[in-house]
């Protein structure tokens, strides 16, 4: 599983969700952004405003899922989580090189871009399980957003499971937590009963 923390905070942070979950015979990676911010403007901004961190911050997460298959460990084997930033990532990524994973969650997250952005991504999801959760209230992330990301990762194939939550402020919470179990056992290192 790829870890991708929020802007403020650290790898160390994020890894710690590790010890939520079941996870036998899983290695959990967590790449550290420089200065603990992924892009430096609000992922609403202009796509460009963001650069060249934004395109930084992608190449790093093509870095480390393609080490991951070069050690053996297929894109359908692997689950890709962030949260707020990382979240924010995460999806754009996943959107941006679109094929079946072992699972996508991002966690208090978006799609990248200005208001009114139109995606055009192409290839396919395959099915790959998506959950996207968020409160109703996040003060970072609109809902409507997260609803256009569901829609997005949808129409290429995504499996979403959208979870909007009433009040909750801009956290993780167990249901996601959950969710994000069931992927795990969906894609358990072989040689684990199923």
């Amino acid at each position: 599983m790829v870890l991708v923390h929020g802007r403020g905070a650290s790898a160390e942070d994020i890894l710690m969700l590790r010890e939520e979950w079941s996870a036998p015979g899983f290695t959990f990676v967590a790449p550290q952004a420089a200065d603990s911010t992924w892009y430096p403007r609000t992922f609403l901004a202009p796509l460009e405003e963001n650069e060249p961190h934004l395109s930084s911050g992608l190449a790093l997460l093509g870095a480390i899922v393609d080490e991951l298959g070069d050690r053996g460990i297929s894109a359908d084997r692997q689950i890709l989580l962030g949260f707020s930033q990382g979240g924010c990532l995460v999806l754009e990524f996943a959107g941006r090189s679109a094929q079946r994973w072992g699972g996508i969650a991002g966690l208090s997250a978006g799609l990248i871009g200005p208001p009114g952005r139109q995606w055009s991504f192409t290839g396919s999801l395959d099915q790959t399980p998506v959950v996207l959760g968020c409160s109703d209230t996040d003060p970072h992330i609109p809902r409507g957003r997260v609803e256009e990301s569901a829609a997005e990762l949808g129409r290429i194939g995504g499996k979403v499971d959208l979870r909007i939550y009433p009040a909750l402020g801009h956290t993780i919470n167990r249901d996601e937590l959950a969710h994000v179990q069931r992927m795990i056992d969906g894609v358990a290192p072989a040689g684990r009963g199923q």
